[in-house]
């Protein structure tokens, strides 16, 4: 065999030729060349010093390793194309970078969690949430089907106090339909458990997660597990027969308990939606996309201006002040307090009610009236009421001033293209929340405006979510990933 063949086909298993001492060379030749070394079907080859050439055992390596780098050059797929991204990342210390169907899935999860949370409303409003009087989280599954199971059904619901103080003239047709509603509640709970909870397993058994997901993402299926347990526990504060034995009490569920249910769902949901679209925006930038809608912007150069920064923190105290205000609604819902005033922006005549109203004795349990303060602002409805208000336009008029600060020239040069189109959405929806909130007040609470209302909020709370992650830096995986894949490029001839 010539020797330049064998120069460009074999290459030497040390890194500088042979040992003269050890009176033979090995060489391991790639796949391929077997052919071209006559059949030989041994994986090395054992040749004596005098069969190579001094000048050829040190040349070999330089040169078949020049062979080897232009040859994986050509078979190399490009670093960005579809089929190799994640081929690459397993051939490669780089870090796991969650793919597009990680993020499509959490925003598929935050869309039902946003759905049960308007239904749940419309639970309410329509007082169809103590028709189950039990709980069952397997069986319960599967409505009646036959006329006895109904008339079962029936019977159980008429123990309760809101049939013998409310409801006691209540067909079987009326219990049918709120029978239905909280029936429909409670199977798409369910169904937000079995859809994020088995995803969340293959995910993770394909190790298709960053690093800090599995322990986020685990909170979230806590979470969920735990939202139905507080749902449960709401319910059967309606369900106390002590009710019965308080003169001029109206069968519903603890204004407490309701607010811990909405809000568990709420940060469910924020925490769905912004995990979903962090890991969307990162695999964009790691295949080389924009950041936050700008290609000339370094985030670095964006996240560390002083300007920016505080824009940030203002974004984040308005984003907890949504959060806030929506769950002053819960305590409104739960007390029935928006059919009190129903005027605006007056209550009563006045901007306030009086003081010995908003602050009534008569809330206070203990002897020496130390709890009539906080008895007061969450178990009194007109302080309740007035609470919200002040909350909902406080809310507004810092969305205003977020908008007006992010129009200005400094502010608005540095802050990147999909952070001016979060914040111009949450002004826009600001005012259809503000717009919404008078008409469920002035017309008495009717259910499709109220419903309207409470998704408001959480659409609200959405945009607020984006300019959040329209805002943050990529992810250290995406920022490794993007490093790599602009270095592959710059190697490339």
């Amino acid at each position: 065999m010539p020797a330049s063949i064998l120069g460009l086909a074999i290459r030497p298993r040390l890194c500088h030729g042979f040992r003269a001492a050890q009176g033979f060379t090995a060489f391991q030749y790639p796949r391929g060349f077997k052919s071209l070394l006559g059949g030989v079907p041994k994986a090395r080859l054992a040749l004596k010093p005098a069969v190579v050439p001094s000048f050829l055992s040190r040349r070999c390596y330089s040169v078949a390793a020049q062979k080897k780098s232009a040859v994986m050059r050509a078979l190399e797929p490009r670093f960005f194309s579809a089929n190799s991204f994640h081929a690459a990342a397993q051939a490669s210390p780089l870090p796991v970078l969650a793919p597009p169907a990680v993020g499509r899935w959490l925003l598929f999860s935050s869309a039902l969690v946003f759905a049960v949370i308007v239904v749940g409303g419309v639970t309410r409003l329509t007082e169809s949430g103590l028709s189950i009087t039990e709980w069952k989280p397997i069986t319960g599954i599967m409505p009646p089907l036959s006329s006895e199971d109904w008339n079962i059904e029936f019977e159980k619901y008429k123990a309760t106090p809101e049939f013998k103080l409310l409801n006691h003239s209540i067909t079987l047709d009326e219990f049918k339909n709120i029978f239905y509603m909280e029936w429909g509640h409670r199977v798409l709970g369910r169904l937000i458990g079995i859809t994020f909870v088995v995803p969340l397993l293959y995910f993770g058994l394909r190790k298709k997660l960053t690093t800090s997901m599995p322990l986020q993402l685990s909170g979230m299926a806590v979470l969920i597990g735990v939202q139905g347990f507080l749902g449960w526990y709401m319910v059967k504060s309606g369900l106390e027969d002590s009710i019965m034995d308080t003169p001029g009490a109206v069968p519903r569920v603890s204004q407490y308990r309701l607010a811990a249910h909405l809000g568990t769902a709420v940060v469910l949901y924020a925490g769905m939606l912004g995990t979903g679209l962090a890991a969307i925006k990162d695999w964009k930038y790691a295949r080389g996309g924009p950041w936050s809608g700008s290609s000339t912007m370094l985030w670095h150069d964006v996240t560390s201006n002083p300007l920016v920064r505080k824009f940030t923190r203002r974004s984040w105290a308005l984003t907890g002040l949504v959060f806030l205000t929506a769950l002053s609604g819960a305590f409104v819902a739960g007390l029935d307090a928006g059919l009190l005033y129903n005027e605006f922006p007056l209550m009563g005549g006045r901007l306030a009610p009086p003081t010995s109203e908003l602050f009534s004795p008569a809330y206070a349990k203990s002897a020496d009236g130390s709890d009539i303060w906080w008895r007061n602002l969450f178990e009194n409805p007109t302080t309740v009421q007035f609470d919200h208000r002040v909350l909902a336009m406080t809310t507004y008029f810092s969305t205003c001033l977020l908008y007006l600060q992010s129009r200005r020239g400094a502010l608005r040069a540095a802050l990147p293209p999909l952070a001016r189109v979060s914040v111009t959405a949450a002004f826009a929806m600001a005012n259809v929340q503000v717009l919404l909130g008078l008409a469920t007040l002035l017309y008495l609470v009717p259910v499709p405006v109220a419903a309207a209302h409470q998704a408001g909020s959480i659409a609200l709370l959405s945009t607020m979510v984006h300019l959040l992650v329209s805002l943050r830096r990529p992810g250290i995986a995406a920022q490794l990933w993007r490093k790599a894949g602009v270095q592959t490029h710059k190697a490339k001839p």
